[in-house]
């Protein structure tokens, strides 16, 4: 049985996750909700952000944080680029399964990339902070978690702000809820998509660079990733950005309580499991139906 205070930091550390998966997983919703588009991509790009981070730091001694004022901007011109150049050529009837084909390719061309300027030796950025750790009532956490929990707070309440609060946030929603129905009261959706994508791999950056704090890093470990935050959407509802962070914080605070009997391997299986579950017997998701409405 363990104790009460492997529990509770089990439980402050799920929860933590939670929040960095929510970040994570927060483009791959816009993606889908705008044009229903799988991006396979997005996890090689939060890993390309990490190899940003580590490289800033250990080139220029700049704190991985500060490399966002670059990596951010350049992300959401890269995400407009790939929507307009490749993504809106494809045909609507088969845009789904194709974007599936496409961002593939382009996770493998990062990868390859990122092998071929860093090789496949494992990366890990050295903060002066990064053994550091904070008591809560016996637990101890990292500061480079409370960092990146603290990273995924602001990014998405940036997010929604942006959504709620603004006319560019009324179109992108807008379009999510139905496309044809936006163009006809005057909205370029095409021009939205575009600035969809582009906040979607703008939020990959924040997510990539609150990875590489604490994690180790090397060319294929998007492959790692794109599983359960594929997981993640379709648990929370695809589309949904609520449902997802929802989602994300359940399933994190899930795997953390497992890791204790488990261990670290066997507890990722959640997601594979809720994934199931929710396919088998709820494909629309659990979060996603009245939070999809109202956000």
């Amino acid at each position: 049985m363990p104790s009460a205070g492997l529990l509770l930091q089990s439980v402050i550390l799920g929860l933590l996750l939670g929040g960095l998966y929510a970040l994570l997983a927060a483009g791959l919703t816009l993606y889908f909700g705008i044009m229903r588009v799988v991006m396979i991509a997005h996890s090689a790009f939060l890993i390309l952000a990490a190899y940003l981070a580590w490289w800033s730091h250990s080139r220029f001694g700049v704190d991985p944080l500060l490399s966002m004022i670059v990596t951010v901007p350049l992300f959401f011109g890269a995400g407009v680029l790939l929507q307009r150049a490749l993504l809106s050529r494809l045909r609507a009837i088969t845009l789904t399964m194709m974007s599936v084909l496409l961002t593939f390719a382009v996770a493998l061309i990062i990868e390859g990339l990122l092998g071929y300027a860093f090789t496949g030796t494992q990366r890990r950025v050295q903060l002066g902070y990064g053994s550091a750790s904070l008591g809560l009532f016996g637990a101890r956490i990292a500061v480079v978690k409370l960092i990146a929990f603290g990273l995924a707070v602001v990014a998405l309440a940036a997010l929604y702000l942006l959504m709620k609060k603004t006319t560019f946030g009324w179109a992108l929603r807008a379009t999510i809820q139905h496309r044809d129905a936006a163009r006809l009261v005057g909205i370029d959706t095409d021009k939205v998509a575009g600035y969809g994508f582009g906040l979607g791999l703008a939020t990959a950056a924040i997510g990539g660079t609150a990875l590489s704090l604490d994690t180790t890093i090397y060319p294929s470990l998007h492959w790692h990733w794109i599983g359960p935050l594929m997981a993640i959407i379709v648990v929370g509802g695809l589309g949904s950005v609520p449902g997802a962070a929802a989602a994300a914080v359940l399933l994190g605070l899930i795997q953390s309580l497992l890791q204790i009997p488990l261990g670290t391997t066997w507890a990722q299986t959640i997601f594979y499991l809720a994934l199931f579950a929710t396919l088998a017997f709820r494909p629309q998701g659990f979060f996603g139906g009245r939070l999809a409405q109202r956000f």
